[in-house]
This record gives C-alpha cells, structure tokens and sequence, in this order.
C-alpha cells in the first residue's frame, strides 16, 4: 500500500505539499490562526484552550502571545510553562517539541521544513521535513532562526538573531551566524 502525501510529510519523506489532503490542512490552519491572531486581548486562558484544540500538545501554563504563525499546527509539541513572545514563526511540517520552561523571544522562527538540495529535484516541487526538538529551560533570544533537524540541550541559550545551524548542546551557550558557542 502507497503512502499518502500527508503520511509522507509526517515521516520525514519527500511529498508534496499540493496535495489536496494537505492543502484543506493548510487552510484549517489558516482559519484557526485568525481566530487565535484576534484573541490577542483575550484571556490567556482563553488562548490556552485554543492552543490546546489545535496542537499536539499543549503543556500547563505554556503561553504563546499573538500574533504567531505555523504551517499545520498538529505537529507542534509544548510542555508545561514554555513561552513564545509575539510575532514566532513555526513551520511545522514535521514534530516540533519544546521542552518545559523553555522562553523564546519575539520573532523567533523555527523551520522544520526542509528542501531538497540539488535543484532538479527542487523543481518537482517536492519537499521534505526534519524534527526539531528544544529541550527544557532553554532560552531563545528574540530574531533567532533555528534551521530543520537541528536539536537544542536542556538548558543552553541561543543569543539574539542568532542562526542555529547545528546542534546545541546541553547548558552551551551560542551566538552569531551561523551560532558558535560563547562564554557565558
């Protein structure tokens, strides 16, 4: 039996993303995020059950201040007191997990989406995706990028504006771009 296009995005492979299955996700996506985009004046207990009825998981006390943008929603993973300030952009084509405590400056934007690298392939049109996982009681200056596949330790700090093109370890400090640790 053939993978749809949707199980093929969620493992990793390449598919593509027209894809009628994909495209009514998207645009549920869309809808969800001028409804929680709106509640910005709202209750953060209000914004909570939002994002709890639309992410993969949605820890206690996690806060994510409007406005915020992401591809599907569903692929997204926050634990318990995680804070994203305003203006995050999460591709989420692929699991994104943020650990507890984790705090994440506005701005930030996180990819998971990825694709391919010769330019044959890219003109299909095709595209893939790698996880990213943060770990707990990170933080993440405001403006930071965080590439597809890259993984963040428990505990390390990516500075301001910084591109994290690689794995962080934990406790490590970086900065820069591409981020290079730093002495704390």
């Amino acid at each position: 039996m053939s993978k749809t296009e949707k199980q093929k995005m969620l493992a990793g492979e390449l598919y593509r993303p027209g894809d009628p299955e994909l495209q009514a996700d998207a645009a549920a996506n869309k809808a969800w995020l001028a409804r929680y985009n709106a509640a910005l004046a709202a209750p953060v207990a209000e914004r909570h059950a939002l994002l709890s009825a639309h992410f993969g998981r949605v820890g206690t006390g996690a806060v994510i201040r409007p406005p915020f943008f992401c591809d599907y929603g569903y692929n997204i993973r926050l634990g318990d007191e995680v804070f994203l300030n305003f203006n995050c952009v999460i591709l989420d084509v692929v699991e994104i997990v943020i650990g507890d405590r984790t705090q994440i400056g506005p701005a930030t934007q996180i990819y998971a989406a990825d694709h391919p690298r010769d330019a044959e392939t890219r003109r299909t049109g095709l595209e893939f995706g790698r996880p990213v996982r943060i770990g707990s009681d990170v933080w993440i200056g405001g403006g930071a990028i965080i590439l597809p596949g890259v993984t963040i330790g428990d505990g390390a700090v990516i500075g301001a504006g910084s591109v994290v093109t690689r794995d962080v370890g934990p406790g490590v400090i970086v900065a820069g771009n591409p981020a290079r640790p730093r002495q704390a």
